[in-house]
C-alpha cells in the first residue's frame, strides 16, 4: 500500500474518532446540565 494512501486512511480514521468522542462528550455534558438544572423532585436520574 502506498504511504500516501495509508496516511490518508489514518487521517480519516482519526477524524472519525475525534467526531465520535466529541459527540459523546457533548451528550454527557448536556445530560449533566439537564440533571443539574432540573426542578427539585423532577430528577429521574438512575441511582447506582
Amino acid at each position: 500500500m502506498d504511504v500516501k494512501k495509508l496516511l490518508a486512511l489514518v487521517a480519516v480514521a482519526g477524524g472519525v474518532l475525534f467526531v465520535v468522542r466529541r459527540n459523546k462528550s457533548a451528550k454527557a455534558q448536556a445530560d449533566l446540565w439537564r440533571e443539574a438544572t432540573a426542578p427539585a423532585g423532577a430528577n429521574n436520574a438512575k441511582k447506582a
